[in-house]
């Protein structure tokens, strides 16, 4: 892998279902050049998967902290993961 190159498993709670949180965020991470995945979960939550240079996964990740106008966040739990390589990102 690249130097510099970081996995974030990501669960954000709150109100983040049903307020286009995955496709937004979708736009943060290609705006950014972040790969990975976003999807919503059974118990409410969004899960996602970010990977990239340190500083862009870091500038999407405070994005998920606030979301889409219509988000409301509660928590953000930001789990670190080895790297695998991911080469676009997509919502599940």
């Amino acid at each position: 892998m690249t130097t510099g190159v970081v996995r974030r498993r990501v669960v954000v709670t709150g109100r983040v279902q049903g307020v286009w949180f995955r496709e937004s965020c979708r736009r943060e991470a290609a705006a950014a050049g972040v790969t990975g995945w976003i999807r919503n979960a059974e118990d409410g939550s969004v899960e996602a998967v970010l990977e990239g240079a340190q500083d862009d996964v870091e500038r999407v990740l405070a994005w998920m902290r606030v979301g889409p106008p219509r988000a409301t966040v509660a928590n953000v739990e930001v789990h670190p993961e080895p790297p695998v390589g991911d080469t676009s990102f997509a919502v599940r």
